[in-house]
């Protein structure tokens, strides 16, 4: 019973708390609340509510929070990196171009019955994967970062970011956070005088008269 329960608690701190919700929850279906709205799919999660999907309908009261899209393709759930990557670690899953937006599958998907075999293979569920990825699905990097085996494998992102709502403000990290915004700050405010020169005043480009321009010789116009 003990052990469970420091496996779960381990899993909320190797794992965003929104993450496992965002996997579960149930897409494209028809919004209980704006059923008559011709936009009541469901295709929409809040990773502060971390509740069930919303329609657009539902939006607003949502306004200040992180919403993430998921689309579909070939009948299952994706979403756009560009939308997920500054909340999450992608690395190692892999991805794909549609419509010229890259974008990777949120669960694992039956694998294809065909005779030719790729070498890479997703470490889950053996799924067969282009390039040197490890996981085919969001899902699948979960249950690695879960496993424990790859202790380099993480669903956080590990360098520094200016964006607050990739930290949380608690406590010792929120004093961490203050010193460290101080101290970019006083870099930039040392350096900018070095790298951008003092842009002269209006004054003293009217201290300066104006060069009148000679007047040149007259010609004639040819007949």
């Amino acid at each position: 019973m003990v052990s469970s329960i420091v496996k779960m608690e381990n899993d909320d701190v190797m794992t965003p708390p929104w993450l496992t919700p965002m996997l579960r929850a149930d897409y494209f279906v028809t919004c209980s609340i704006h059923s008559q709205s011709s936009k009541s799919e469901c295709n929409l999660f809040c990773l502060d509510c971390s509740g069930n999907a919303f329609c657009s309908s539902c939006l607003a009261h949502h306004r200040t929070h992180r919403v993430i899209q998921i689309r579909r393709s070939s009948y299952h759930n994706v979403v756009r990196v560009s939308e997920i990557q500054k909340h999450i670690d992608i690395s190692c899953i892999q991805t794909y171009v549609i419509n010229s937006a890259k974008i990777f599958f949120l669960n694992a998907r039956p694998q294809c019955r065909t005779g030719k075999s790729l070498n890479k293979t997703c470490q889950i569920c053996s799924r067969n994967l282009l390039d040197s990825f490890l996981f085919c699905s969001l899902a699948c990097k979960l249950e690695g970062v879960k496993n424990g085996e790859d202790p380099n494998l993480t669903l956080f992102h590990s360098g520094k970011s200016d964006d607050s709502s990739k930290i949380i403000n608690t406590g010792i990290c929120s004093r961490l956070i203050d010193g460290i915004s101080i101290a970019v700050d006083d870099q930039r405010s040392e350096t900018a005088g070095v790298l951008s020169p003092e842009t002269p005043s209006i004054e003293s480009h009217r201290n300066y008269p104006m060069k009148s321009r000679r007047k040149g010789i007259p010609q004639r116009a040819p007949f």
